[in-house]
């Protein structure tokens, strides 16, 4: 009972934090959306970016179930941090695309799967996780990139929280 309320609570919150993420986007011109505001280079359409390889990754290669498009591998050192800015060959509308369709996929496949269903991270320090612990990560990861994406808007026009 409480594992089926634990996974219907977290998928909830990460269902409203994608869309709390995408709505940053909102009103903003192309460059903006590009531009980066810190030493990294991270931009708002970066974050999206970032976050469709953590799903991606997390609800496919983790639990057997990989995503159908092309992904950097976890171990590519040449592609670490590439994925946190977006640049004028990427469309916001591909961006947002493909970050809509890893939710479809990470959609099903917490729908698929019990709370306590085992997985595998290789890149984690102890790599044999359930559903649960995958849940608890993706949520945290990308609520701290919300936070990430409210700074940036705010530094953009001023907009700060989740209102105008």
């Amino acid at each position: 009972m409480i594992d089926d309320f634990a996974k219907a609570y977290l998928h909830g919150d990460l269902r409203e934090l994608r869309q709390v993420l995408v709505w940053k986007l909102d009103g903003l011109p192309e460059a903006d959306v590009r531009r980066p505001l810190v030493a990294s280079g991270t931009n708002l359409l970066g974050l999206v970016k970032h976050l469709t390889l953590t799903e991606a990754r997390y609800f496919g290669e983790v639990f057997g179930r990989p995503f159908p498009e092309p992904i950097a591998r976890w171990d590519d050192l040449s592609a670490r941090g590439l994925d946190m800015r977006a640049d004028e060959t990427e469309s916001r509308e591909d961006v947002v695309a493909r970050y809509r369709r890893a939710w479809a996929h990470s959609d099903a496949t917490i729908e698929a799967l019990a709370v306590d269903s085992p997985g595998h991270v290789p890149w984690w320090p102890r790599p044999d996780v359930m559903l649960f612990n995958v849940l608890v990560h993706v949520v945290t990861e990308t609520a701290r990139h919300a936070g990430h994406a409210d700074i940036l808007r705010e530094q953009l026009d001023g907009s700060t929280g989740e209102g105008r």
